[in-house]
């Protein structure tokens, strides 16, 4: 009997025993992250983007994951504290919108890290990641400039215009339309372009409007920067048998043959670094991953949708000379203007 009664015990003592290595494991695996939107996915650009590097972030490493979107910016506070209340060992606010919250809430949790996407925050708890829209862009303007006078392609008109659509009035799209106009100025001074804010990153109808308004006054290829306002950009451009350029992702699928090209912006890329410096144990407070042309963080895709669509009056001569201006980004000869109000550091 006391045999079996320290045979009972011992097994005892190995489950506790197992069953605390079994908790501490997965406690060990389980990095919880919330990501934090200023509005909502199913934009198929930023947010989305943002949300495929955390999707490959659960793949890769395990991850328990919480997405919070937002009607209204009221939300996004709230949200964010939140989720820091709630112990989650990182806190992705994706939105330069969401950098002044995070500066101000991050000191109130020492404990946990914060990520920002497309902003900095100079704290021992956040690392930022931001992007150099504004070299893509100056891709994208050049590409524009150059389709702008290509009349063999249909619907193509033979004025030197161009447009630009964005969500917010907001610096970092600022950003992105120094580049634009730069690139599009280096091709060719005389080139017009058209510029319209929407106000809102979450209005296709208005996007939709803008664009076609800009094709109206003679545009006929028009950039998106707008999120989701900025489906009704793409939507315009194939309703006005016209062209548009998509962002952050590679929208160039949308519809095809109205999409040249679409500047990448890899948000997905900054979300996933961050993430993986958190499960890793490397994260680096007041660190910033600045993504750029020279190490892939931004780009252009490589216009194949647009060229299987057009065949023979596809202008190949523009992808020659945007891979030519890609490469003299990268080595520094082509310097690109930014946006004094945009802070890089």
């Amino acid at each position: 009997m006391k045999g079996m009664r320290k045979v009972l015990l011992l097994v005892m003592v190995l489950v506790v025993a197992l069953s605390a290595f079994g908790v501490a494991g997965a406690a060990e695996a389980k990095v919880k992250v919330a990501l934090v939107l200023s509005g909502f996915l199913g934009d198929k650009s930023f947010n989305d983007s943002a949300y495929e590097g955390l999707e490959r972030s659960i793949k890769e490493f395990g991850i328990e994951l919480k997405v919070l979107e937002s009607k209204v910016p009221s939300d996004w506070e709230s949200n964010l504290v939140a989720m820091a209340a709630e112990g989650y060992d990182l806190v992705l606010g994706c939105s330069t919108q969401l950098q002044e919250i995070i500066a101000n809430h991050a000191p109130d949790f020492p404990d946990v890290k914060f990520g920002i996407i497309d902003g900095v925050v100079k704290a021992p708890n956040v690392m930022s990641a931001i992007f150099a829209q504004n070299e893509g862009s100056f891709l994208a303007g050049a590409a524009a400039a150059m389709f702008t006078v290509k009349t063999g392609v249909p619907g193509v008109n033979p004025e030197k215009i161009i447009g630009w659509v964005g969500g917010m009035d907001i610096p970092v799209l600022h950003d992105f339309l120094v580049g634009y106009k730069q690139g599009a100025a280096y091709v060719d001074p005389e080139t017009r372009v058209l510029v319209s804010f929407a106000g809102t990153f979450n209005d296709p109808l208005k996007g939709k409007e803008l664009t076609l308004a800009q094709f109206e006054q003679g545009a006929d290829i028009v950039m998106n920067v707008a999120s989701n306002t900025g489906n009704g950009i793409l939507e315009a451009a194939y309703e006005a048998k016209k062209y548009a350029i998509g962002v952050d992702l590679n929208q160039d699928e949308t519809y095809p043959g109205h999409i040249l090209t679409s500047m990448l912006k890899r948000v997905d890329m900054g979300s996933y670094l961050i993430v993986k410096a958190v499960v890793e144990g490397n994260f680096e407070g007041g660190k910033i991953l600045d993504m750029t042309i020279a190490n892939g963080g931004v780009g252009l895709t490589d216009m194949s949708t647009m060229k299987k669509a057009l065949g023979d009056k596809f202008p190949q001569d523009i992808l020659e000379n945007i891979e030519k201006l890609t490469e003299e980004v990268k080595s520094g000869k082509i310097k690109v203007d930014s946006y004094e109000g945009f802070q890089r550091n």
